[in-house]
């Protein structure tokens, strides 16, 4: 791997599904005679083995998905020296794919209400399954772009919003924590995939490379097809897009909150090893090592905000500090001018950041009282950020650009955004809640 490729290369961090009329009547008819779980219109378990296996599938979803957009930072740098292209254009790929995962969420999410949730998931874990599997035999640009952007990003996005509002309906005292244990397989997965990149890349090649990656994608697409269980009644009422949540000041705060902050965070994701290579001139070994450790201080960045959100504070109190304190992690990128130094900061804003993809589900679960709805009403918020998740990392590269490989044009404006963003979900927060410390008892 070229030493210009890998400098060029990035790493990303965490919906979309439409019912023809020719296969509409037969998932209808499939739904009403499956017997996947009783439903049930009782409070929700907050505990229990399946809930907890609900969870369980809900962490290997996630892992499938953004574990394996964490690993494009190595794609990037193997499609830069092997196409022979600028970073810039290969990065469209793993945007695609991360704006695929949240776009098409208000019609994944609506068919998770509605019932169809086995179906879509099956249909999404097959995407993702062909979808590696084709990009090992990918040889030109639009073959990886259609592989790994299009129909890797479809899959994602079938699974992702259905599953973590299925894991919402199993709790509300453990909700928080539930959520951002599902959601730390972005984590693990971020661990695992850059791991088996880095140790078979040079042995075996890049086409088995990304077949082995393939093999534990469809082991996981087995274990959650087997677990995942829908506690609720089919909601068959409603439509794909609850206008009326906006009218609800909490929900509309919220929404414009995540715009923001999300605009910026996965800057940090794309830019954590270029920036090692260019500014700090580390080795391709110590910059593999900087995205593993950014990736693994995730697990605890997704755990222990969850486990003061559901003891202590809830949700949206522990997610405005944790914005807050990734805001200022970003302003001070610039100040980072050594090996130990950066090592520190990563480890900060690694926690924060995986803190901010762990608790903005959760929160915006818990805004959402009538839980037949909340495949709709998080979906429709996916859909909404899915723009800036989209256009956030390729304008921060052309700050860069702009700045002649200067970097603190965009890191004040990642860092204004999320303090932007911190600022409105207080607002979110008083709209809520009022002044309370601690929301009410559940």
């Amino acid at each position: 791997m070229h030493r210009a490729a890998s400098r060029a290369s990035c790493s990303l961090p965490e919906e979309a599904y439409a019912y023809t009329a020719a296969i509409g009547p037969k998932l209808h008819t499939f739904t009403e005679q499956r017997h996947d779980a009783p439903k049930s219109n009782h409070p929700p378990p907050n505990g229990g083995p399946v809930a907890w296996l609900q969870v369980l599938a809900g962490h290997l979803v996630v892992f499938n998905t953004w574990g394996y957009a964490n690993s494009f930072g190595i794609f990037q740098a193997y499609y830069a020296s092997s196409l022979s292209l600028p970073a810039s254009t290969i990065s469209w790929v793993g945007s695609v794919q991360v704006f695929l995962i949240f776009f098409i969420g208000s019609v994944s999410g609506r068919a998770f209400d509605t019932g169809y949730y086995r179906p879509v998931l099956w249909i999404g874990c097959a995407m993702q399954i062909v979808a590696v599997f084709v990009t090992s035999l990918c040889t030109k640009y639009w073959q990886v772009f259609l592989a790994q952007g299009v129909c890797q990003g479809l899959g994602n996005g079938l699974i992702f919003c259905p599953t973590i509002a299925s894991v919402s309906t199993y709790f509300t005292t453990k909700r928080t924590i539930a959520i951002s244990t599902a959601a730390s397989g972005a984590a693990t997965g971020g661990i695992v995939f850059p791991v088996i990149a880095e140790k078979l890349l040079p042995r075996i090649g890049f086409p088995w490379t990304v077949r082995v990656m393939g093999f534990v994608v469809l082991v996981n697409a087995a274990i959650v097809a087997s677990t995942t269980r829908t506690r609720l009644p089919p909601h068959k009422t409603g439509r794909i897009v609850e206008l009326a949540a906006f009218g609800e000041l909490p929900y509309l705060l919220f929404t414009v909150s995540m715009f923001f902050t999300l605009w910026a965070t996965y800057f940090a994701y794309y830019y954590v090893r270029p920036y090692a290579l260019d500014n700090l001139h580390v080795s391709q070994a110590t910059s593999y090592s900087i995205l593993l450790i950014f990736n693994a201080v995730g697990i605890p960045g997704r755990i222990i905000p969850a486990l003061l959100a559901d003891r202590y504070f809830g949700a949206i109190t522990v997610l405005i500090p944790v914005i807050f304190l990734a805001g200022l992690s970003v302003y001070i990128w610039h100040s980072v001018q050594s090996l130990a130094s950066d090592i520190v900061w990563i480890v900060f804003l690694g926690f924060f950041g995986a803190s901010i993809q762990g608790l903005f589900p959760s929160t915006l679960a818990s805004l959402t009282q009538d839980l037949s709805k909340s495949g709709t009403r998080i979906g429709m918020v996916f859909t909404i950020i899915s723009i800036p998740c989209l256009t956030g990392p390729p304008l921060a590269g052309r700050l860069i650009q702009v700045g002649d490989g200067n970097y603190i044009g965009a890191q004040l404006w990642g860092g204004t955004c999320l303090l932007l963003g911190c600022g409105i979900l207080f607002a979110a927060r008083v709209a809520s809640m009022g002044w309370r410390w601690k929301p009410a008892e559940q």
